[in-house]
C-alpha cells in the first residue's frame, strides 16, 4: 500500500532559521529551483537524489546535506517507497557566502554528531516556548558546519552564484530580480542589456545552471511560501509574487512543492518533531 504524501512547514520565532519544512513523498520529484536560504537537510526513511551544480549526489543513511543558496538543485525519491525528510532553511547569518564554494564541492556531510543534533533541533523547533534551546543548539549547528567547510576554503572552484561582476548573465539576474513581481520579457531584457535574447539565455544558463524562466519562477516561489507562512491570502500571494491567478500559482506551487499551496499554509500541529 502507497502512503500518502505529507507536508508540514512553519516558520519559528528563532533567529537564523527561516523556515522548517517536514514532508514524506512517495513520487513527487522537485524540478531545478533555487533558494535564497541554505538548505539543511536530514532523510529519516528512504533516500533522495539530486543535482547540484550540474553533478549528482545522494542522501547516503545518517547523511547531513547541505545545499547552498542560489545553486540550483533538484531532488527526486532514491527508492521505491519515496523518502520522509526534515528540512532547516538558515539565513546568511549562519553561514556567509564564503562557504557556498566548499558546500557545492561537498554538500553530503557523514557525521553522526551533527545529524544528532540536527535532528534535535528539530524537536525543539517543535515546541512553542523551547526558542531559547533551539537557538542554543543552531549556535552549535552553525559552529559544526563551519568547521566541516572552513578547511576547503581557498582550495575550491567559485559557486556558480558568483558569476562575474558585469556579465550579461549577471546583469540578467538583477534585472530578474528587479522585475520578479512584475515580469520582464526576453525582448526587454535584450533591449535593456544590448544583448541577442539567445545569447541571454544560453550565458544565464551556462553561468547559474538554470535557465531564466525557472529561476523566476523558483524565486516567485520562494517568495509566495514566505507570504503563505505569514498567513496571507491566497489571492493577495498570487498578486505579490507575479503570478496570474491563483490557479497560476496553484500549478506552479504543486509542482515544486508537492502540495497545494492552500494545503501548505495551514498550520501544523507542532507536538511531534516527525509532524
Amino acid at each position: 500500500m502507497v502512503s500518502r504524501p505529507s507536508v508540514s512547514a512553519w516558520r519559528p520565532g528563532v533567529p537564523g532559521v527561516v523556515e522548517v519544512f517536514h514532508a514524506h513523498f512517495t513520487e513527487h520529484a522537485y524540478p531545478m529551483h533555487v533558494h535564497d536560504a541554505w538548505t539543511l537537510l536530514i532523510v529519516d526513511d528512504g533516500a533522495v537524489r539530486y543535482d547540484l551544480d550540474r553533478r549528482e549526489h545522494g542522501t547516503p543513511h545518517d547523511t547531513v546535506s547541505l545545499l547552498p543558496p542560489q545553486v540550483p538543485h533538484n531532488g527526486s525519491p532514491a527508492t521505491a517507497h519515496g523518502f520522509r525528510k526534515r528540512v532547516l532553511y538558515l539565513d546568511l547569518s549562519q553561514l556567509d557566502e564564503t562557504f557556498i564554494g566548499p558546500a557545492v564541492d561537498g554538500p553530503d556531510l557523514a557525521d553522526p554528531l551533527l545529524r544528532g543534533r540536527v535532528a534535535q533541533l528539530h524537536a525543539a523547533l517543535a515546541h512553542p516556548g523551547d526558542e531559547l534551546e533551539a537557538e542554543s543548539r543552531l549556535a552549535l549547528i552553525a559552529e559544526r558546519l563551519r568547521t566541516h567547510l572552513r578547511p576547503r576554503l581557498g582550495t575550491t572552484h567559485p559557486a556558480p552564484a558568483k558569476a562575474a561582476p558585469g556579465g550579461v548573465a549577471h546583469t540578467l539576474r538583477e534585472l530578474l530580480d528587479a522585475r520578479l513581481r512584475d515580469g520582464v520579457t526576453l525582448a526587454e531584457a535584450s533591449g535593456h542589456i544590448h544583448a541577442h535574447p539567445t545569447h541571454l539565455v544560453r550565458a544565464f544558463t551556462t553561468a547559474f545552471g538554470i535557465a531564466p524562466h525557472q529561476y523566476v519562477t523558483s524565486r516567485r516561489i520562494s517568495e509566495a511560501r514566505r507570504l503563505l507562512l505569514d498567513g496571507r491570502p491566497l489571492a493577495e500571494v498570487a498578486t505579490a509574487t507575479g503570478f496570474y491567478d491563483q490557479s497560476h500559482l496553484t500549478r506552479h506551487f504543486r509542482r515544486h512543492m508537492g502540495t497545494t499551496p492552500g494545503h501548505y499554509a495551514r498550520r501544523p500541529l507542532r507536538t511531534h518533531p516527525h509532524s
